[in-house]
């Protein structure tokens, strides 16, 4: 029985207005549009958000967890991913951040940047070993992941098998209130996001079988509050827990995670039209002379995120600014030991493309798709509703759309109709 997977980004069908924006920029073909309004498949789906990003009626969105929820636990420790730190500007530092979130209601406070810098030094080590597929892919961010299990499973196993930062500060933050006496069933972790996929990665985790974080809040749902307890700061904060370096920081931005390791040649990709190229390309062995890639599915990495609320541009700005006060600072460098931080699970193939069960049947039915497909425009224009020609004849041949669905199609039946009309009539 295939597997159910949860997911974060979801249609409000009350706003879809039954254009075809998301339709051409989904990057697995999981969007439809049917009876005038979009239709989300979800085992095409890999929460990306770029459907969030693009629609201009906002009728797609990404479910988190409300805020209330942390009110559930006894003991509360905010995760805040390293982004958060670029939604504001230089006069709100990142101990006066930190120090804000304690106010919203956390008992604690673990920077995920902390976190990156272990990953950072595991993905060292893991890059020495000798019987490892290079080029190796960054498994950092979930839509990345599940991109390569939908579309390029040949590269599941260039995937770094290193549990993200967001699920490492999970496991350390609760390894340390356990220190101080604190049950670990009165802990509760919550991650602050500003994607829909640590959502989804969350709820439906492929580095392990459960995920060690207890929530996900959204970055957008955040903002307001924590301008708010900010603004409330009277002079100078001290910084109320261990901060990170600038190498956890600049994890934020496309080219943060790449750049803070040592050896070999590393390229950076951000925007997942970008990453989708890439992909594809090293599957063709294009990249030999490349070690690691980072991907990220976000423009500019996690600072353009669906769930942020700053420009990127800007938010890059700001990023910049607080690695620039990391560097200034004494910051800590975690050394933790990385095998307690390799995936305890297996990424799996997720096909989406399997039609029949039958061998057989299944080839009959690639062999229909192609035919049809020879018989469309090959204009790609999704009138159909439908991404792509290709994708309106697989549609067909799952008996979800017929061939009229395609406006040319449609006009050459009407207009074969209405000569046999002339014949009938003369």
């Amino acid at each position: 029985m295939e597997q159910a997977y949860f997911h974060s980004v979801t249609l409000d069908k009350q706003k879809c207005k039954g254009c075809t924006n998301c339709i051409k920029h989904c990057p697995t073909e999981a969007i439809r549009v049917r009876s005038g309004k979009a239709v989300i498949i979800k085992e095409r789906c890999i929460d990306c958000g770029e459907c969030i990003r693009v629609c201009p009626y906002h009728a797609k969105k990404a479910v988190t967890d409300p805020f209330d929820m942390i009110q559930s636990y006894e003991y509360r420790i905010a995760l805040p991913a390293p982004s958060l730190y670029s939604q504001f500007g230089p006069s709100y530092s990142r101990e006066r951040i930190l120090q804000g979130l304690l106010s919203l209601g956390f008992h604690d406070v673990f920077e995920v940047a902390r976190a990156a810098e272990i990953v950072t030094k595991a993905t060292e080590k893991y890059l020495t070993k000798p019987d490892i597929k290079k080029p190796v892919i960054s498994s950092a961010c979930p839509a990345v992941v599940r991109l390569i299990q939908v579309r390029f499973p040949n590269l599941i196993g260039n995937l770094v098998r290193i549990e993200s930062p967001m699920e490492v500060a999970a496991t350390l933050s609760k390894k340390e209130a356990a220190k101080r006496g604190i049950p670990l069933e009165k802990i509760g972790v919550f991650f602050i996001s500003p994607c829909a996929a640590k959502v989804t990665s969350v709820k439906a985790p492929y580095e392990n079988k459960k995920s060690n974080v207890d929530g996900v809040l959204s970055m957008k749902d955040i903002y307001i509050p924590l301008m708010e307890q900010m603004k409330k700061q009277k002079g100078e904060v001290a910084a109320p827990v261990i901060l990170s370096g600038p190498i956890g920081v600049s994890w934020a931005g496309s080219g943060g995670e790449s750049s803070a390791l040592d050896n070999g040649r590393r390229i950076a990709v951000h925007g997942i039209a970008n990453i989708n190229t890439i992909l594809e390309q090293t599957v063709q062995e294009s990249f030999k002379d490349i070690d690691f890639i980072e991907a990220l599915a976000c423009p500019e990495g996690c600072l353009g995120g669906p769930l942020t609320m700053e420009n990127p541009f800007i938010a890059k700005t700001n990023l910049r600014h607080e690695v620039e006060m990391a560097e200034k600072q004494a910051g800590d460098t975690q050394t933790e030991d990385s095998s307690q931080f390799v995936w305890k699970s297996d990424v799996e193939y997720r096909p989406v493309m399997k039609l029949d069960d039958d061998i057989l049947k299944a080839f009959e039915k690639m062999q229909m798709i192609d035919e049809i497909t020879d018989g469309l425009p090959g204009l790609d224009c999704g009138a159909c509703g439908a991404p792509s020609c290709r994708a309106l004849a697989e549609d067909i041949v799952r008996g979800i759309a017929k061939e009229t669905d395609c406006i040319f199609k449609l006009r050459e039946k009407v207009s074969d109709i209405a000569k046999e009309l002339n014949m009938f009539e003369g």
